[in-house]
């Protein structure tokens, strides 16, 4: 009943704007809402007279510079205000309006269709009711207009006086900060967020943080998202959200059991508390009792309309048996190779019809395409086939796949990742004991090589220790390192501030490997960090020689950026640079002085 009057009366209401705007004379809105619009309201004058005053009071006039000029509300005996000659008692005083009408409807129905010069006017003028500007921007940004949605959210926050911001505030800080994101509008959403950390009460600053540390959390910067909800906890010390950011934090840090244990704290803290939805108290319970458990079920769950097949796919790889054997032979160089059984290509074809990507996946450093879109087919499809799990082909798209969405959330590990790695580890077995040559290019070595890349990069952020191990087996096995695995090893490296192990790491490197570009800007990273300056140089200097777009590419903060279709570039090129500014680049940013260092030996060189 309710749902159907809020459909009349925006259908009304959203007419008599037009109506309005087309002179701002109330004779013509009244007339108008006799004529026709009646019609919208099932044919009930009444209602319609009754209405038209109500919001031609809230509407704002261009000519009086964007304000109302509301009618004073009749006494009782008066004429009515609707013009119908009889009194307000009679007449639409007596009307029962079927529901609530929003004090700001008006505005947000007119920042709704105002455009260009007329919107930026109604938004200088600072009249309009900031619920009405936060629904307006809602719209805009739901229906894909996002610069509209910027431009009034930043008219929202054009604030003399923080103190005062209105309760409408959060939810318009959390849009604005997502369109600046959406539109890639970095350095605008850090300098308002900064603006809300030094200036905003302490709920919206609180807010400003917690969303800091998660993105901290999200760069995989563990110190300052750790200080950014420590400054969170002292601004907003009560607020629900925290018990689940520490635990997020605390996990990402590899505590595992300190999570379960603040989980708890603020289990027993909150249950305290009558304001609380219960809901949110049974899964802090859940939290407390199984941190990675809790997280992974409410990661799945917010999936929508994939958290069905997830969570059926969570079980399939819960309860994989143990893996078959795979064929393994001697060629007549002597070396082990794996070939492709008969069953697993034609399991692989299958799958292939539904999800539809051929992955190019040379490379550590991009992935090429996004699985995802079409993801409720494909799923679906596995979850009625579960023997395809039975083939590494399968089964290196489906950790590519998983490690697009989930690769660097912890608490996704064991769901997803631990259990095809554990099936990896059987098939890898008899290939390590043979203790035999297992070369890249023999036979359908490929397919396990790329099974195992997939894992490393799905596992480098949530557990970085058993990426690492199962990058350093494939090394041994490919010592060629057609992966590129080093390269991913030394960023780890570099990202964790081990750089004696990274030194020692760049120091083993065979004569061919010193020519790879990323191993080369790692390492001169590396002797930068060490203090060994003199090195750091000719290390840049390298750099240049092999690929000469990459120390450009490494100094700028937001270069073109490099789209190659099959993500195996030539070497030498930008695409080949602009692949390894994706992997090293946010070391090189995070070393204090090693951008302006790099900037220097560049001008020398120049």
């Amino acid at each position: 009943m309710l749902a159907g009057w809020v459909d009349q009366l925006l259908g009304f209401a959203d007419r008599a704007r037009a109506t309005i705007q087309s002179s701002e004379q109330y004779p013509e809105l009244i007339r108008w809402a006799r004529n026709e619009g009646a019609s919208l309201l099932g044919e009930d004058l009444a209602l319609a007279q009754a209405l038209t005053p109500q919001l031609w009071n809230q509407m704002p006039l261009v000519r009086c510079n964007y304000s109302p000029e509301p009618l004073a509300e009749p006494d009782p005996l008066e004429p009515c205000w609707c013009d119908s000659g009889r009194r307000y008692r009679d007449c639409c005083g007596a009307v029962v309006v079927p529901g609530p009408i929003p004090s700001n409807l008006m505005w947000m129905l007119a920042l709704k269709e105002w455009r260009g010069e007329r919107l930026r006017q109604a938004l200088d003028a600072g009249k309009a009711p900031p619920q009405a500007l936060l629904e307006a921007a809602i719209i805009s940004a739901e229906t894909g207009q996002l610069g509209r949605a910027q431009r009034i959210l930043e008219a929202f926050f054009r604030l003399e006086d923080w103190s005062a911001v209105p309760e409408a505030s959060e939810p318009a800080f959390e849009l604005l900060t997502d369109v600046y994101q959406e539109r890639g509008f970095t350095r605008k959403k850090a300098d308002f967020v900064d603006q809300v950390v030094d200036r905003g009460p302490p709920f919206l600053k609180g807010a400003a943080l917690e969303r800091i540390c998660l993105a901290f959390i999200d760069a995989d910067n563990l110190a300052d998202a750790r200080a950014a909800f420590l400054r969170a906890l002292k601004t907003i010390p009560d607020a629900p959200s925290l018990a689940y950011i520490e635990t997020m934090l605390l996990l990402h840090e590899g505590r595992r059991e300190e999570a379960g244990s603040r989980a708890d704290f603020w289990l027993r803290r909150l249950s305290r508390r009558p304001d609380i939805d219960p809901d949110y108290i049974g899964f802090l319970e859940v939290l407390a009792d199984d941190p990675v458990a809790a997280l992974a079920e409410q990661m799945v769950n917010s999936e929508e309309e994939l958290a069905e097949p997830l969570a059926i796919l969570q079980d399939m790889l819960e309860e994989l048996p143990t893996a078959e054997p795979l064929d393994y032979e001697y060629n007549i160089e002597g070396r082990l190779e794996y070939h492709v059984s008969e069953r697993h290509e034609d399991d692989y074809t299958r799958w292939q019809d539904f999800f539809g990507i051929q992955e190019s996946q040379d490379s550590i450093h991009e992935s090429v395409t996004d699985p995802w879109p079409n993801a409720q087919e494909w799923l679906g499809e596995l979850c009625q086939h579960p023997r395809w799990l039975d083939s590494p082909m399968v089964l290196q798209e489906l950790a590519m796949a998983l490690a697009v969405r989930f690769g660097n959330l912890p608490w996704m590990i064991p769901a997803f990742f631990v259990p095809i790695a554990t099936r990896l580890d059987t098939w890898l077995a008899p290939v390590e004991a043979a203790n035999e040559s297992f070369l890249w290019q023999d036979g359908d070595n490929e397919v396990l090589f790329r099974l195992g890349l997939s894992l490393v990069i799905g596992m480098e952020r949530g557990d970085v220790m058993r990426s690492r191990t199962l990058a350093q087996r494939l090394l041994r096995l490919d010592r060629d390192d057609n992966l590129g695995l080093r390269e991913l090893l030394l960023e780890q490296l570099l990202r964790e501030g081990d750089n004696e192990q990274a030194l020692a790491m760049v120091e083993a490197l065979s004569d061919d490997e010193q020519h790879w570009p990323g191993l080369t800007i790692g390492k001169a990273l590396v002797m930068y960090r060490l203090g060994r300056l003199d090195d750091a140089e000719q290390s840049i200097m390298a750099v240049h020689r092999y690929n000469e777009h990459l120390p450009g590419l490494m100094m700028q903060a937001s270069p073109r950026r490099e789209v190659h279709a099959d993500n195996v570039p030539e070497p030498g090129s930008r695409g080949e640079a602009w692949q390894y500014r994706v992997l090293m680049r946010d070391q090189w940013v995070s070393t204090p002085g090693a951008i302006d260092f790099l900037k220097q030996v560049m001008r020398r060189l120049r």
